[in-house]
């Protein structure tokens, strides 16, 4: 790993308002969700998550907290919350976090994946292709719904 490799990288809003650097220089993860919900919540055929370990990020530094807006949403079916920021500018979502339903933040955050500068894409699969709206390659690794060593249900 170069020494370039190991400094995180600039997240930024559309309109430039939001910027902060990434918890470490690699996320843990990286998908892309067909879910209705991402769907909606983009305005597009998916979402990207880069997945990066909550520390570093959270708690908010209070001048990263005044630029944000933050939108809760809460799921009875799942018996939790999604805690989602954004820019009250541009109105780009920067990132989310879900919120158990005892109150405890889990130790990931999702991070959106087009507002990261420099963000590596290879190694990124797709989940819930169930609700896909357009045809991913099959050699593409992907999922029906969320893979089986990605349990969304369980505290991390």
């Amino acid at each position: 790993m170069s020494a370039s490799d190991d400094k995180p990288l600039t997240v930024r809003c559309q309109c430039g308002n939001v910027s902060f650097p990434t918890p470490t220089a690699k996320p843990i993860s990286l998908y892309h969700c067909h879910c209705t919900e991402c769907q909606k919540q983009t305005g597009s055929a998916f979402g990207t998550s880069a997945i990066y370990k909550a520390e570093g990020l959270f708690p908010l530094a209070p001048d990263l907290a005044a630029k944000l807006k933050l939108y809760s949403r809460y799921s009875a079916e799942k018996g939790r919350s999604l805690d989602c920021y954004f820019c009250p500018e541009c109105g780009s979502r920067m990132f989310h976090r879900i919120i158990d339903g005892d109150g405890t933040p889990r130790s990931t955050v999702s991070i959106k994946g087009g507002c990261i500068e420099g963000l590596d894409w290879s190694g990124a699969f797709h989940i819930f292709m169930r609700s896909a709206v357009m045809k991913i390659p099959a050699e593409w690794e992907q999922y029906e719904a969320l893979p089986p060593w990605m349990n969304m249900d369980k505290a991390r």
